[in-house]
């Protein structure tokens, strides 16, 4: 059996993936989960999967388990859990430390925390190939890619095509734009998702977070990485090889799939789940993403290729900046420039260590404070 350990278990890709573990019982067995508030849910899981140990911010009663609680109980959990695989769904920094500290301890990492890759990617790598351990992505796109890889020569890589459904606003003007409400950006077409990735979707941000990934996940250069706005949302992503052929992975918009392929390492198994049907999707459409209206996915490209702590500073200031959108502080289009605004307040420096990237962070929320669109 596959042992198992959960960050964030009661988020979106937590209550996804233990989905994907009840499906399979007689392969997992869950060691442990953490969770950041939700007791109620938690309980639930608890009563269900039966873990060994479980974190919790706030210390709540069950005589029958191991309960770590406070400031630092996702990093005693990392090191008290004896699992072979843990899935990082916290989202933020604390998923950054968190990956950081389960690579230390050469086990395997199942990812879908943006900022251990966005902010620190390289020197996560590093960590990984020290200590004997893999990074698998969650994300459907990164999974899309890795599937496409499998078997082949990267050197034969002529391209990566990126998928990105354009968000609810992809057939606005720039004058609609200008009046979009927080309402309407979290109205996602195609994927349910949280509050902050939706918005990011909305931009399209968060496709300029995944290019950023992409690079470093497979070593592939930023003239290499292309997005297309795919509203179907059912090619999850393509890879381009030098003899002219293009490898693709479809998919029905569930990240099960992906969850389950990172847990099992790359392989296939069976499932229950309904799969795609091409004949009731019949068509498939692809754009060029527009620039000009989603800024965001212009500065990811320019602040990947700058590398070092910028994208630290521009996920920072994007985290601040969504808040302030869905607060009603600023408006939709106003997010790029506040980014770029707090971008333009730092000089670039490379990062040695965890340390730099969460100082950097914490200047960034202080700069921010003095910015105004």
């Amino acid at each position: 059996m596959i042992k198992i350990a959960i960050l964030g278990s009661t988020g979106s890709i937590g209550t996804q993936t233990l989905n994907v573990i009840r499906e399979h019982k007689n392969d997992f067995l869950v060691m442990g989960l953490t969770a950041h508030s939700n007791i109620n849910l938690l309980k639930k899981q608890i009563s269900e999967f039966q873990p060994r140990i479980v974190g919790i911010k706030n210390k709540f009663q069950n005589k029958n388990i191991e309960i770590l609680y406070g400031q630092n109980y996702v990093k005693e959990f990392i090191n008290l859990v004896d699992a072979d695989i843990y899935v990082n769904a916290i989202s933020g920094i604390y998923g950054l430390e968190a990956s950081i500290e389960i690579l230390k301890q050469g086990k395997d990492l199942a990812l879908a925390n943006k900022e251990s890759i966005v902010s620190f990617g390289g020197l996560l790598k590093k960590i990984a190939k020290d200590n004997c351990a893999n990074i698998y992505p969650i994300d459907s796109e990164h999974s899309a890619i890795w599937q496409c890889l499998n078997g082949e020569d990267r050197k034969t890589i002529k391209k990566l095509l990126i998928t990105a459904s354009g968000g609810p606003f992809r057939k606005y003007s720039l004058k609609e734009l200008q009046k979009v409400t927080p309402k309407q950006a979290l109205k996602h077409p195609t994927w349910s998702m949280g509050q902050k990735i939706s918005i990011d979707s909305a931009t399209l941000m968060n496709k300029g977070l995944e290019v950023i990934e992409a690079s470093i996940l497979y070593d592939v250069p930023y003239e290499k990485i292309s997005v297309l706005v795919h509203p179907q949302s059912i090619v999850h992503s393509l890879v381009e090889y030098f003899d002219g052929s293009l490898i693709a992975q479809l998919g029905t918009t569930n990240m099960e799939t992906a969850i389950q392929y990172a847990l099992y390492r790359g392989k296939r198994v069976a499932t229950n789940r309904e799969g795609l049907d091409l004949l009731e999707v019949q068509k498939l459409e692809f754009f060029k993403p527009d620039y000009q209206k989603f800024r965001c996915l212009e500065l990811a490209y320019k602040v990947g290729r700058a590398g070092g702590l910028m994208p630290a500073i521009m996920n920072t200031a994007n985290n601040i900046a969504v808040e302030k959108f869905l607060n009603e502080e600023i408006e939709f289009l106003e997010i790029p420039i506040f980014i770029e605004k707090v971008m333009n307040k730092f000089e670039n420096k490379e990062v040695e260590n965890i340390n730099d990237v969460l100082n950097i962070q914490k200047e960034v929320i202080t700069i921010s404070k003095t910015i105004n669109v």
